[in-house]
């Protein structure tokens, strides 16, 4: 299969895309800032890079997103303007993404966002958790609404094993980037849709 992997430069994102490599698809990168390696430049938060992206990329059959992150916010501070912005990257970035995929994948072609998931409240994670559950939702009910048989499904990988251990943080309810990894090969090359995976 031909693979859009978007943040393919960062932890989880480099992760994905080496393990669909080791799987005999061929890999398109692409990240914020482009760079060098062929990665294409895509912001979740500039709608037009999208589209640019989707011109050079070519045909495809599976788009993946590890490129989503959500800020930490104060419930008690934040303003009305830093949570609408925390939403458009992560959760209206990749809607976004979702719908132009949809557009151009070839019949049958498979889309993979990325959500979180906590086992416990977490300080300051309440937009976050805004944002993770309009991913589930947006996911479980969107990827009924796909034509020509295309499939979306969400990762919520929670805890990084090695993010942890590079903030100083104990390690041991983390999942490994590899593990993690394998969900979204599992997921691409599968034939779920509309399904949330928590690895």
């Amino acid at each position: 299969m031909r693979i859009l992997v978007i943040g393919a430069t960062g932890t989880i994102g480099s992760a994905v895309a080496g393990a669909l490599s080791d799987a005999s698809h061929e890999v398109i990168g692409a990240s914020r800032g482009g760079g060098p390696g062929g990665r294409i430049r895509a912001d979740l938060e500039d709608p037009s890079s999208l589209d640019t992206l989707f011109e050079l990329a070519g045909d495809l059959d599976a788009v993946v997103c590890c490129a989503a992150n959500g800020p930490l916010v104060d419930l008690g501070s934040v303003t009305d303007e830093e949570m609408a912005a925390g939403t458009r990257g992560k959760l209206l970035g990749q809607v976004a993404l979702a719908g132009r995929a949809a557009r151009h994948l070839r019949d049958g072609g498979s889309i993979t966002l990325t959500g979180g998931t906590f086992s416990a409240p977490l300080p300051g994670g309440s937009l976050g958790a805004l944002i993770n559950s309009g991913l589930e939702g947006f996911v479980r009910n969107a990827a009924s609404e796909l034509p020509r048989g295309l499939r979306l499904n969400l990762i919520s990988p929670g805890w990084i094993t090695e993010t942890l251990r590079s903030l100083g943080m104990d390690d041991t309810a983390g999942t490994s980037v590899a593990e993690v990894a394998q969900a979204y090969v599992r997921t691409v090359e599968g034939t779920a849709r509309g399904r949330t995976f928590r690895p």
